[in-house]
């Protein structure tokens, strides 16, 4: 019970602390005069993947290389099958 207690409580915490990166970046490089798109390129693609960093340099200060590879792997097939996905609808519903 108590492991379930935790994976939530760790959840709430890893988006929270996502949201308060990707926000507090974007109005930190609004404040510098970045333009709106280069901030969503970068801070929002920085602030997905800091969850992945955390995982990859626990993992490794663990020894446990397999994890780190496994997520490193797993984290670039699930993006570019998300990415084809969601371009593959669009160019569904373009060419009805």
């Amino acid at each position: 019970m108590l492991e379930y207690i935790l994976f939530v409580v760790g959840l709430i915490i890893l988006v929270k602390g996502a949201d308060f990166l990707v926000d507090g970046s974007s109005v930190l490089a609004k404040k510098l005069g970045v333009p709106t798109l280069i901030i969503g390129l970068t801070v929002v693609a920085f602030g997905t993947s800091m969850p992945e960093l955390v995982v990859n340099v626990f993992a490794a200060l663990e020894g446990s290389t397999g994890i780190a590879f496994g997520n490193i792997i797993g984290s670039n097939i699930s993006n570019i099958l998300l990415v084809l996905g969601i371009y593959c609808t669009y160019l569904s519903y373009k060419c009805s």
